[in-house]
Order: structure tokens, then sequence, then C-alpha cells
């Protein structure tokens, strides 16, 4: 485990600790997560709870991207720049330096949580990945580690104002896949970011309920 962001490290243990005591359920795979190298954790994206939830057992620093109108006046966009969230401007058509700090963090060895979906699934079930993380898995050749979260739409849904915490959450982490998986080549031509979405994509809905209880 780093310890060189002690404000990651004090905010990853104080979640951790809230999904262990209000959120049981069923965790498995968290052996496939590298230790160390460049590496895209891959989810599916129902609710508000899973960009915390997909980290909180992982003992390395994470990335995660988080909307650029978050960045207010406060202590919001101080904590969010100790953890060093990547923002996002989701209103523009291209987010350069978006791009530019997660290629940079990934080139540097990093862990980066990303939904292929892109947005969340109102109902649980899985939707069709968009390009976005193609080109990313493409132009750092990052080990993409599938990762499915079940039932988090359950717990608190896009509807939803209230969590039910009263419903158990279970992930999975499925086999890594290297570039040579998932990676076509540049003689895909324009279809090759898209080809890598879906491969990723298929990867995270072959994974089934955990059978090793953990939490």
């Amino acid at each position: 485990m780093s310890t060189g962001n002690h404000i990651y490290w004090i905010s990853h243990s104080l979640i951790r600790h809230f999904y262990i005591e209000l959120l049981r359920g069923d965790v498995e795979g968290l052996n496939r997560i590298p230790r160390k190298g460049s590496c895209i954790l891959a989810s599916n994206h129902a609710s508000h709870f899973d960009p915390p939830l997909v980290g909180c057992k992982i003992m390395r620093q994470m990335h995660f991207f988080a909307r650029k109108t978050l960045w207010k006046p406060g202590i919001a966009s101080w904590w969010l720049n100790a953890v060093e969230t990547i923002p996002v401007d989701r209103d523009g058509e291209s987010d350069v330096r978006a791009l530019k700090l997660t290629i940079k963090a990934l080139k540097n060895n990093g862990l980066l949580t990303l939904f292929p979906e892109g947005t969340r699934s109102k109902d649980g079930m899985l939707q069709n990945a968009k390009p976005g993380i193609g080109m990313i898995a493409a132009k750092t050749q990052s080990v993409v580690v599938p990762c499915r979260i079940f039932n988090s739409h359950k717990v608190l849904s896009r509807e939803s104002k209230f969590p039910n915490l009263n419903i158990s959450i279970h992930l999975k982490y499925g086999k890594p896949l290297y570039p040579s998986d998932y990676d076509p080549g540049k003689e895909a031509g324009k279809q090759r970011y898209q080809m890598i979405a879906d491969s990723i994509m298929r990867a995270i809905g072959e994974l089934k309920l955990p059978r090793q209880r953990i939490l």
C-alpha cells in the first residue's frame, strides 16, 4: 500500500468502514487487481455508490473522474484535488485536459476506475459501452480488470432520494485483460476504440455473482 497521499488513505479508511458496516455483501477476485503498474478497473454503473464501492477494498490509490461543476469554492474542491480526482467537462464535446490527466496517471503506473457505459443504468441491466474507454486503453496499453457490481441500483437508483441499506451489494473482479486480449490494433481503423470497449463490456457481462463471503 502506498502511503504518499495521506488525505486519500484517511478518506479510504472512512469509506471502507462505512461499506463494511452498512452494505454487507460478497466480493470475489480482489487478488486479481495488480499490485503495481498501469491498470484500468472497468465496472458497470448503476448508482452513486459505485465509485467508492469498487475501490474501498483495494489497497492501491485509485484515480476517479468527477464532474467539473463539483469544483466549487470550499472544502469540496480542496478534497477533490487532495485525492487527485480528475475533473471532466461533461457539457463539452471534448475534454482534452481530462484526457491528458488520465493518460498521465496511467503512464505513471496508476490505477484508474472507469465506467464504460458512461452513465448510470436505471434498472441495473448492462448498457452498451461508449468508445472512450477503448481510446484510453489503446493509448496507454494498460491492463484492464473487469468488475461487476450487483444490486447497487436497488440501494440507490437514479430515481431514489434515499438509500435502502437493507440490500446487500455484491462485487466480482474478473481476470485481467492484457492488450493482446482486447486490442485488435491500428488495422481495425475507426472501429478500434469501439471494438475495445465492446470487448471490455463483454468481460464485465460474463462475471457472475461471487461465491466467497469476505465482507
